[in-house]
C-alpha cells in the first residue's frame, strides 16, 4: 500500500474529518499510484490520518477508515451491516416498504458507494474507481448483512465511473426480470433500474411526497418534471380530483401510465410530454397544488450563479399563476446551491411576482439518505412548500 503525506500546512484540514483529500494538499508524488488503489494517509510527521482510495483528479483520495485496519471482507462485512442496521432499526424495510436506499455514500462512511433496494434486489452504483474495484466484497457483504431478503444484485456503474474505465452494467449475483414491481408506503411502483434514470427510482423524495399526499385532497395537482410520477401517484391515491403529469421524456410519462395501472384511484390524470419550462409560462390559474421537482441546475461551482437564476425563473412562473391560496412544492438537487441560496431564489420569484409568499415546510432528504457531520456536502436535496396568497 502507497503512502500519502499531507502538505506541511494543510494538518488542520485532517482535522475537520473531511472524507475527501484534495490533490493540493498532498505533498507525495502520486504519479506510480494505479487508479482505485488502496492507499495509508499520514500528517507531514509521519503519524496514520487514514485509509482510502486513490483516484486522479481534484479528489485525490476517498476515506474510508480512520483506523488502521485491514480492507478485507471483514472490513466490508461490518461497514455494510452498519448501514443496513440503521435503515432495519428506523423501520425503513418492511412489508409496507420494500424501496430504500441501503448504502448512501459519505453518509454511511463510505465514499463513492450508492446501494438501492427494491423488494429484493440491490441496486449498485460506484462513483469512484476504488469502489468499483471492490464490488465482489461489496456483494457478498451484502449477502451476509440481507441473508434470504436478498435475491439479487446488479451493478449499474457504467454511466457513473470515469470513461478511462472498462465497465458494463450487469448482474453480479442472481437475476430478476425487469420492470419489478415494489411498494413505497404501501403503493405499488414498477421499478426498471435497466433502462430508467438513476438506479430506477427517485426514493429521497419518499418522506416529501407523503407530505403532499396530505396537501393534495381535493386539489388539482401539475407535477412536473414527473419522471416515473411518484408525487401523482401520492396525490391520486390521496383524493385529488386533477393531476397532470409532465415530463420532456416519452420514456418518463410511460414509467408514469405503467405506475398508473398498479394504484385503484378516482381521480382524473393526464399525461404530458413537454418541456416544463415552456409549458409554465401560460398556466393560468389552472391549479390548486403545483410540484417543481427539476433536474441538477448545475454540477459544478463555475455553474451555481447560473443555477440560482435559473431556480428563480421556474418558481416566478409557477407563484405568478398558481390559484390564490394555492401550494408550491419547490426542490433543489443541485449540491452546489445551498439551502439559504434556494430559499433566497424563491423569495426574488415571489418579489418579482409581487405575490404574497409564506413559507410552510422545509424540506430535505429522508434519513436513508443520510448526511455526514463532516461532510455537509451531503446535504444536497433542499426543498419548501409554499403557500401564495
Amino acid at each position: 500500500m502507497h503512502t500519502l503525506t499531507i502538505s506541511k500546512g494543510k494538518e488542520k484540514f485532517l482535522d475537520r474529518r473531511h472524507p475527501w483529500i484534495f490533490s493540493g494538499a498532498i505533498a507525495s508524488n502520486t504519479s506510480q499510484i494505479d487508479d482505485g488503489a488502496l492507499v495509508e494517509v499520514q500528517d507531514n510527521h509521519g503519524n496514520f490520518y487514514g485509509i482510502g482510495f486513490f483516484q486522479p483528479g481534484s479528489i485525490a483520495v476517498r476515506l474510508i477508515s480512520i483506523e488502521n485496519v485491514s480492507i478485507d471482507q471483514d472490513f466490508w462485512n461490518k461497514k455494510i451491516e452498519n448501514a443496513i442496521q440503521l435503515r432495519l432499526g428506523l423501520g425503513l424495510i418492511n412489508d409496507e416498504n420494500t424501496i430504500c436506499r441501503l448504502v448512501h455514500g459519505e453518509g454511511d462512511g463510505v465514499p463513492g458507494l450508492i446501494v438501492d433496494f427494491y423488494n429484493g434486489v440491490a441496486v449498485i452504483q460506484a462513483h469512484a474507481v476504488g469502489i468499483f474495484r471492490n464490488i465482489k466484497f461489496i456483494v457478498e457483504a451484502l449477502k451476509y448483512a440481507l441473508g434470504d431478503l436478498l435475491i439479487a444484485v446488479y451493478d449499474k456503474s457504467a454511466e457513473t465511473l470515469p470513461a478511462r474505465i472498462d465497465s458494463v452494467n450487469d448482474y453480479v449475483f442472481g437475476r430478476c426480470p425487469t420492470p419489478h414491481l415494489a411498494k413505497e408506503n404501501g403503493q405499488p411502483f414498477s421499478i426498471d433500474w435497466v433502462s430508467g434514470q438513476k438506479t430506477g427510482f427517485f426514493i429521497d423524495q419518499r418522506d416529501n411526497r407523503s407530505l403532499l399526499a396530505k396537501y393534495s385532497e381535493g386539489k388539482r395537482v401539475l407535477n412536473t418534471f414527473c419522471y416515473s410520477g411518484g408525487f401523482s401517484i401520492y396525490a391520486l391515491n390521496a383524493g385529488a380530483t386533477l393531476v397532470h403529469s409532465l415530463d420532456s421524456s416519452k420514456k418518463a410519462i410511460e414509467l408514469v401510465e405503467r405506475n398508473l395501472a398498479h394504484n385503484a384511484h378516482a381521480g382524473k390524470h393526464e399525461s404530458i410530454v413537454a418541456d416544463a419550462v415552456k409549458y409554465m409560462n401560460e398556466l393560468g390559474e389552472a391549479y390548486d397544488l403545483i410540484v417543481l421537482d427539476p433536474p441538477a441546475f448545475a454540477k459544478h461551482m463555475n455553474k451555481r450563479h447560473q443555477a440560482i437564476k435559473a431556480y428563480s425563473r421556474l418558481n416566478a412562473n409557477a407563484i405568478r399563476q398558481i390559484k390564490p391560496g394555492g401550494i408550491i412544492f419547490t426542490f433543489s438537487c443541485s449540491q452546489v446551491v445551498d439551502a439559504f441560496q434556494f430559499q433566497k431564489a424563491v423569495i426574488a420569484a415571489a418579489i418579482e411576482c409581487k405575490r404574497n409568499v409564506r413559507i410552510l415546510h422545509q424540506l430535505h432528504q429522508p434519513a436513508d439518505h443520510p448526511v455526514s457531520a463532516f461532510h455537509p456536502e451531503g446535504n444536497y436535496l433542499k426543498g419548501l412548500v409554499i403557500q401564495v396568497d
